[in-house]
């Protein structure tokens, strides 16, 4: 990285949904952006913790014991292992920092390959 790195310029650079860009990384970690709106699937990491900050909008991140609602500039970290379902009712903008190679879905399988934007 050469310089620093304006979120909102790099979110403008695509329109997919639940579809995370990497937009640098550091000490082996994926810092990504992510265009969020309707409902994920219901996953779980059973290796890592999954970060959200929120940008813009809201996020609500169903629980099995109860939903966490986030508005911008909130964060929350879901435990690795816990199982949850991140839902957007509006088009949310979203900082997520997880270790590099993880499975946006929990599962290599199912998971979105990632881009660097």
């Amino acid at each position: 990285m050469t310089g620093p790195v304006n979120l909102a310029s790099k979110l403008a650079l695509f329109s997919e949904h639940w579809s995370p860009k990497i937009v640098t990384g550091f000490n082996g970690n994926d810092v990504m952006v992510v265009k969020a709106k309707g409902e994920f699937n219901w996953h779980s990491h059973p290796e890592t913790d999954d970060f959200f900050l929120v940008l813009k909008g809201r996020l609500t991140i169903k629980l099995r014991d109860g939903d966490v609602v986030l508005g911008p500039g909130e964060m929350y970290v879901v435990p690795k292992g816990v199982e949850h379902c991140p839902v957007a009712e509006e088009e949310t903008h979203l900082l997520i920092i997880e270790p590099a190679g993880t499975p946006n879905t929990g599962d290599p399988a199912t998971a979105v390959t990632k881009v660097q934007v």
